[in-house]
């Protein structure tokens, strides 16, 4: 059986507690879309856990999986993931390889964007560089996860 978390009010909606709630009945729990702007707190055991991207089922040592539809911020998921291996060993986390990157410059872009718009038309971004990362997707020129294997 698959189970399918869905927000209908532009992220604040607290997917995340009931991922994590779902999640103990699961063996996979995957995040197709978004960025890293989300955030969810879990508290498991008196242990406190902030995420931005990597999905809540981590902590109770479930396979996650981040696919092609989101955006990553190389950065950010080091990060994350750092601080997750402080709390738990081994963490089972997957990436696609053809998920897109964002770059400083989607960050600049995002700030440049809503700097030149004004009163209501300025959409509050997070300034995370998601928006302009997904255009490159839309307009196929975007740098994806398996390009940095072809650099190294």
């Amino acid at each position: 059986m698959n189970k399918a978390v869905i927000g209908l009010q532009w992220g604040d909606e607290g997917k995340g507690k009931i991922v994590d709630f779902l999640s103990e009945n699961f063996d996979l729990v995957a995040r197709y879309q978004g960025g890293n702007n989300a955030g969810h707190t879990v508290i498991v055991e008196d242990i406190t856990y902030k995420l931005n991207l990597i999905p809540s089922g981590v902590i109770r040592g479930k396979v996650c999986f981040l696919g092609q539809g989101i955006v990553l911020d190389p950065e950010h998921f080091i990060k994350e993931y750092e601080q997750i291996c402080k709390k738990i060993s081994n963490p089972k986390i997957y990436l696609s390889s053809n998920i897109p990157l964002i770059l400083p410059y989607h960050k600049q872009l995002d700030k440049i964007n809503e700097s030149i718009l004004s009163g209501e038309d300025k959409i509050g971004t997070t300034a995370k560089g998601i928006g302009p990362a997904y255009q490159d997707k839309v307009g196929r020129k975007s740098i994806k996860l398996y390009d940095l294997k072809k650099l190294g």
